[in-house]
């Protein structure tokens, strides 16, 4: 039963003694940009299990940063960055396959984690919002970092956008290109770490992976075009966060399903009216198209066309 009308939830947004749920909702819309953009590279190349494996890698970060009484944001960071560094250095390798080096690393730097948290007393309140997502455990000074992450992280998909489209479509091809693939595939793991870590405050460490590849998934759906597929991830993104903590604040849920559960109501929507937009096409829009910003010379071999 929804107890607040959403004119009043609008209202609770600019009440000053409520001011943490403004912020909830800054931090939720600018991680569900960064989460969108990223996650359609995630998406496209079929690496939804590395975004697993930093949301969990994460883990140890917090929990070390907690026992020392630093920013588990910060912890949160170094963390994922070196289990990402990691990963990313093993899979270039052809001897393992690189889910198998991927689920490696997810699991023991997961089991760091509870190692450490196990030997830190009093962790399980303030973690668990970390785990879970928590509409007060936004601070300023969160925002500000966030926000920071998050023009870093565009200028990064902006200055080396055609390379990553390469390595999205085709890494083998993209290598014979010249082009530096162990080294765009790090750039790309930092970019997963980055909109993972901003997003734990509000969704929680274990539920991140949603916000990360669900609206990519449904924008993928909705469009063959990279550009466009990574605007309408962001604001498929940031709609669904800001009616998921809406519904949350409303009916006193958790902020972090609510948000999951929105964007997977979206996603099933979309999904069943998909045969129906296809069938729509017209011929002209039916043929295969490579991202937007990809430079002539890269490979075809590979389309996001469905």
């Amino acid at each position: 039963m929804i107890d607040i009308s959403f004119i009043d939830f609008l209202r609770d947004l600019t009440n000053p003694h409520l001011d943490f749920l403004a912020r909830a909702v800054g931090i939720s819309l600018i991680a569900a940009i960064v989460c969108g953009i990223i996650g359609c590279y995630v998406v496209l190349r079929g690496m939804a299990f590395i975004g697993d494996a930093v949301s969990h890698a994460v883990f140890p970060g917090l929990a070390i940063a907690f026992a020392l009484q630093t920013s588990v944001l910060l912890g949160g960071a170094v963390a994922g960055a070196v289990v990402a560094v990691l990963i990313a250095a093993f899979s270039q390798r052809n001897h393992v396959r690189a889910d198998s080096i991927i689920g490696i690393f997810f699991a023991a730097a997961f089991a760091l984690g509870m190692v450490i948290i196990s030997r830190t007393d009093g962790y399980s309140a303030s973690l668990t919002s970390f785990l879970f997502g928590s509409l007060t455990g936004v601070s300023r000074t969160d925002i500000t970092v966030a926000a920071s992450v998050c023009l870093v992280v565009l200028a990064v998909v902006v200055a080396f956008g055609p390379q990553l489209n390469a390595t999205c479509l085709d890494r083998e091809t993209a290598r014979a290109m010249g082009l530096p693939v162990f080294a765009l595939d790090i750039i790309l793991y930092l970019c997963v770490t980055a909109a993972v870590v901003i997003s734990v405050s509000t969704i929680g460490n274990i539920l991140v992976l949603a916000l990360l590849i669900t609206p990519a998934a449904t924008a993928r759906l909705l469009t063959a075009n990279l550009t466009t597929m990574m605007f309408l991830s962001a604001i498929i993104g940031a709609v669904c966060s800001f009616f998921g903590i809406y519904l949350a604040w409303a009916i006193d849920l958790p902020a972090g399903a609510t948000i999951v559960l929105t964007l997977t109501v979206l996603f099933l929507i979309v999904w069943a009216l998909h045969p129906f937009l296809r069938s729509r096409r017209k011929p002209g829009h039916s043929s295969p198209r490579v991202p937007a910003n990809a430079s002539e010379n890269t490979p075809r071999k590979e389309t996001i066309e469905s």
